[in-house]
């Protein structure tokens, strides 16, 4: 059982982020506002979803991209976190794993997710 306070304290932490509904193997593009001297801007960062762990505001998620010269950039991101501006689904993975750190062996089509199939609604009659 948590403490109340910290409860409270975590719920306005939350606040009234728009965050969708995503799990590891989805394809997600994060913003990220990044703050150089006096200057703030928003940089993008698209990759697959390999992990989400933790609870409430001390949940994270980690993104996997393949950057320059087939060189994997991983980066970890606080769910709530002040510096995201915002987190936008791309795609669904059909994926049968929490955790996909396997992806860090892979190269090239090896590494791809299949998509999920979309549920379509059941035929009146």
């Amino acid at each position: 059982m948590r403490n109340r306070y910290i409860e409270a304290f975590e719920k306005a932490q939350i606040g009234e982020k728009n965050i969708p509904d995503f799990r590891a193997g989805d394809t997600i593009r994060i913003g990220i506002r990044i703050k150089e001297g006096d200057k703030s801007r928003i940089q993008s960062f698209e990759g697959v979803c390999i992990s989400v762990r933790g609870a409430g505001a001390g949940r994270t998620f980690t993104v996997r991209k393949i950057g320059a010269n087939n060189v994997g950039v991983e980066r970890i991101f606080p769910l709530y976190a002040e510096s995201l501006e915002s987190v936008k689904l791309i795609r669904r993975g059909d994926v049968r794993r929490s955790k996909l750190y396997y992806l860090r062996n892979l190269r090239g089509k090896a590494a791809r997710i299949k998509e999920a199939q979309t549920q379509k609604p059941a035929a009146e009659g």
